[in-house]
C-alpha cells in the first residue's frame, strides 16, 4: 500500500522555471516546494543541473515525467527509463509521478497526453507498465488522473474505480488533478463532486491545480481544454475545498506552463492554495462542502 507520509509536505509547490530562479531564492514564501519536467533535465547536466542542484538543497523537488506512455500498447523505452533513473539517483527527488495516458505508436513519440479504453486489457498493461517503472527506478510512482475530451464506448471500468484497482495492484499512489477532474467532467458531463467522492483519496500523494480554456464544440456546449496558461478557475477552487475536506491536507501545485508570468502572480495563486490549506485547518472546516 503507497504510504505518503514521507514525500511532500501537505504545502503549496510550483512548477519551476529557469526565469524565476532568482526570485524564489530571494522570496519564496508561500511557496515550500518544486516540481520539474523530468525530460528537461535527462541531459548529461550543464546550467540547469547545476541551478537545479542549487535548488534541490532548499526545496523538496517532485519529478514529473511526460514521455513514459505508460498506457501505451509498446513495451516501455528501456532507455528512456534508464535516463530517468539517472535523473532520480543524483536528484534525490521527493517523489516521481506520470500520467495515465499514452503518448508513442510505431516508434515515434506524439505531443500529446491521449485517454485509453478503460478495459480489463488495459488495466493490466498499464499496471504491468508501473511494476516496471517502479522496479527500474526502485521507487513507488504516482499516477495521475488525465483531462478527457471523448469517452470510449468499450470502458467498462469507471475512471476512480480504474485507479484504485492500478493502486491495489501495483502499490502505487496517486497524483489527482483536480483541474483534469473539472475539465473531463464539464466535457463528459458528470458530477465532478461525485467523482471525488469516489476516488481513492487515501493514496493520493499530490494534488495539481491549473488553468483551462473554454471554448465550444460542434454543438455549442462548452469545451475545456487543459491549456496550463492561465490562473485557476474559481470552480476548480471550489472543488479543491471538497477534496481537502475529505482527505485532509496535501500537497499542492500550481501549473502554469504556457504564457508563463511573472513570480508575483505565480506567488499569488500559491497564496490561494496556502489559503485552502488554512481553512482547511479552522474549526468551521471540519465537514465535508456541499
Amino acid at each position: 500500500m503507497f504510504d505518503r507520509s514521507n514525500i511532500l509536505p501537505p504545502a503549496p509547490g510550483v512548477g519551476y522555471k529557469p526565469q524565476h530562479h532568482t526570485a524564489i531564492l530571494n522570496d519564496p514564501a508561500p511557496v515550500a516546494w518544486l516540481e520539474i519536467h523530468a525530460e528537461n533535465y535527462m541531459g548529461d547536466g550543464g546550467r540547469p543541473h547545476a541551478l537545479l542542484r542549487a535548488l534541490s538543497e532548499r526545496f523538496p523537488i517532485s519529478v514529473h515525467g511526460v514521455g513514459l506512455s505508460i498506457g501505451g500498447e509498446a513495451p516501455l523505452d528501456r532507455d528512456h527509463l534508464a535516463r530517468l533513473r539517472h535523473l532520480n539517483d543524483w536528484l534525490h527527488p521527493a517523489s516521481f509521478s506520470e500520467h495515465l495516458a499514452w503518448s508513442t505508436h510505431d516508434g515515434a513519440f506524439l505531443n500529446d497526453l491521449l485517454p485509453l479504453p478503460y478495459t480489463n486489457a488495459t488495466l493490466a498493461r498499464v499496471c504491468t507498465h508501473i511494476d516496471q517503472v517502479q522496479e527500474a527506478l526502485d521507487r513507488p510512482m504516482l499516477l495521475e488522473n488525465p483531462s478527457s475530451y471523448l469517452a470510449f464506448a468499450e470502458s467498462t471500468w469507471a475512471e476512480p474505480d480504474f485507479l484504485h484497482e492500478i493502486t491495489r495492484r501495483t502499490g502505487c499512489g496517486l497524483l489527482l488533478d483536480i483541474n483534469n477532474v473539472f475539465v473531463s467532467a464539464t466535457n463528459l458531463d458528470f458530477s465532478p463532486q461525485d467523482y471525488i467522492a469516489h476516488y481513492p483519496l487515501h493514496a493520493v500523494g499530490e494534488i495539481h491545480l491549473a488553468g483551462h480554456d473554454t471554448q465550444e464544440d460542434e454543438h455549442g456546449a462548452p469545451l475545456l481544454i487543459d491549456s496550463h496558461g492561465r490562473e485557476v478557475a474559481d470552480p476548480v477552487w471550489r472543488l479543491l475545498d471538497l477534496t481537502l475536506a475529505r482527505s485532509g491536507p496535501l500537497p499542492l501545485l500550481i501549473e502554469w506552463d504556457t504564457d508563463v508570468p511573472d513570480w508575483p502572480t505565480l506567488a499569488t495563486e500559491a497564496t490561494r492554495a496556502a489559503d485552502a490549506l488554512t481553512r482547511l485547518a479552522t474549526p468551521a472546516n471540519h465537514g465535508v462542502p456541499a
